[in-house]
C-alpha cells in the first residue's frame, strides 16, 4: 500500500513534511506568503481585501509589545509567529478546529515547534509568555469582530472579553493588499530577529 504525501513544495522549493516538519524547510518568504493570503474569519470581513492571519500577527505583535513592561525580542518575535502554521494548515475558525479534535492541535503544535527552532525560539514556549501572546490574541479578535466583522461591541465582548479601550484607543484595523502585508510581515520578522 502506498504511503500518502504529506509534504507540500513551497514557493522557496522547499518540501515540507506536514507531519514530521524539520526547522531546515522552514522559511520565512513561504510563511510570509502564505499568511498574507489567509483570511481570517473565513474572508468574511468589511473591505476590498482579505483581512489576512499576516495583518492580524502583526497586530497581536503589537498588542503584546503595548502590553508587555520591558519587552524582549525573542517573545515579540513568537506573538509575530504565534499563528504561523497557518501558512500551510490554513485559518479555521474554533468551531471547525472543536470539530477536528487532537489531530488538528498535534499539526498545528509540531509545525510550531519547527518553526520556532528554525528562528531560535524554544519549541515550546514558557506559559506566562503563551498566556500574554493568547491575551493579545483576544484583544485583536476584539478589534476585528467590531472593526471589520460585523459584530456589535455587546457580542465582540461576550466572546472575546472586552479590552483596556486605552490600549486600542490609536489602534485601527487598515487592510492592505497581500503583497503590502507581505513586506510588512518579513520586515518585522527580520527586525525583531536582528535583536535576538
Amino acid at each position: 500500500m502506498k504511503t500518502p504525501r504529506a509534504w507540500q513544495r513551497m514557493l522557496s522549493g522547499r518540501r515540507l513534511d506536514l507531519l514530521d516538519p524539520t526547522p531546515m524547510d522552514i522559511e520565512i518568504e513561504d510563511i510570509a506568503h502564505g499568511l498574507s493570503f489567509v483570511a481570517r474569519w473565513n474572508g468574511q470581513t468589511r473591505g476590498d481585501f482579505a483581512y489576512s492571519v499576516a495583518e492580524h500577527s502583526l497586530l497581536v505583535e503589537t498588542l503584546f509589545t503595548a502590553t508587555s513592561a520591558r519587552p524582549d525580542p525573542r517573545w515579540q518575535l513568537a506573538a509575530l509567529l504565534h499563528d504561523a502554521p497557518e501558512y500551510v494548515i490554513g485559518d479555521m475558525i474554533s468551531p471547525v478546529k472543536a470539530t477536528i479534535g487532537a489531530n488538528y492541535g498535534e499539526l498545528d503544535a509540531r509545525l510550531t515547534a519547527a518553526i520556532h527552532l528554525r528562528f531560535g525560539l524554544p519549541a515550546a514556549l514558557p506559559q506566562n509568555i503563551k498566556r500574554q501572546i493568547k491575551a493579545a490574541d483576544r484583544v485583536s479578535a476584539w478589534m476585528e469582530a467590531v472593526q471589520i466583522a460585523g459584530f456589535a461591541e455587546a457580542e465582540a465582548t461576550r466572546f472575546f472579553g472586552r479590552p483596556n479601550s486605552e490600549l486600542i484607543a490609536d489602534l485601527d484595523i487598515v487592510l492592505r493588499p497581500p503583497r503590502d502585508v507581505r513586506a510588512a510581515f518579513t520586515a518585522r520578522h527580520a527586525s525583531l530577529l536582528a535583536q535576538i
